[in-house]
């Protein structure tokens, strides 16, 4: 799956030991604080996971984009030493039925859910 981990660490020694894990995770530096990876399986990104948490205290801030994960796009974050999840899916509905007050009645509805996860 496509991973890419965006950092806001705290301090220099966070951000150093948050690269170090990356390199050694085979993320390339893409940006600033971006880091991106094409081949990760899900083990890899739970081990990640608990090494991020490892080297990362109260005052740093991760972010990390997930596709494809069970057909969603995940974000998971790590805030205040907590992690959050969101994910989102793309639901196709079918059209609602002709009416005259609503014009866009034939356009099919894609419904964005969001549900927020703690880890």
């Amino acid at each position: 799956m496509f991973v890419s981990v965006v950092l806001d660490p705290g301090g220099i020694d966070s951000a150093r030991s948050l690269v170090s894990v990356l390199v050694h995770s085979g993320f390339k530096k893409i940006q600033r604080a971006c880091w991106e990876s094409m081949s990760v399986s899900e083990k890899d990104l739970a081990s990640l996971k608990k090494e991020i948490d490892r080297v990362t205290d109260y005052y740093d801030t991760i972010r990390i984009y997930q596709f494809p994960l069970n057909g969603m796009f995940v974000i998971t974050e790590l805030k205040q030493k907590r992690w959050k999840r969101c994910q989102m899916k793309n639901e196709d509905t079918p059209a609602p039925r002709k009416t005259v007050a609503n014009k866009n009645t034939n356009k099919a509805a894609v419904r964005m859910t969001r549900t927020m996860h703690k880890q």
